[in-house]
C-alpha cells in the first residue's frame, strides 16, 4: 500500500467544487479543509506506485482552481489504529 499527503492550494471560489471532485477520486481516503498556509489536504492510499503516479499527475494537478500542490510520500506508515492493534492480547476468560 502506497500512502501520500498531498497540500493543496486553490483559488478560494472553487474550494466547494475541488472538494466535490477529490472525494470522489478512488485512492482518496480522507480531505481535510485546513487553515494555514494550505486550503486543503487530501490523504491518499493506493495499492501500488504507478496508481498513486497517475491520480497526482493526471488527475489532481488538472483539476481546474487548483493553483498549487504539493506532495509528500509516505515511506512508513503508523497509524493509531495499527497502535492499537499492537497492544489487542484478545479477550481473556479466567
Amino acid at each position: 500500500m502506497y500512502s501520500a499527503i498531498i497540500l493543496i492550494n486553490n483559488e478560494k471560489t472553487k474550494t466547494n467544487t475541488i472538494w466535490e471532485k477529490h472525494s470522489a477520486m478512488e485512492g482518496v481516503t480522507e480531505l481535510y479543509s485546513v487553515r494555514g498556509s494550505f486550503d486543503l489536504v487530501a490523504i491518499i492510499r493506493l495499492r501500488n506506485n504507478d496508481d498513486l503516479s497517475e491520480l497526482i499527475t493526471e488527475k489532481i494537478a488538472q483539476i481546474e482552481g487548483i493553483v498549487k500542490t504539493e506532495t509528500m510520500v509516505a515511506f512508513r506508515v503508523l497509524s493509531k489504529h495499527d497502535i492499537e492493534n499492537m497492544f489487542d492480547l484478545g479477550s481473556w476468560s479466567t
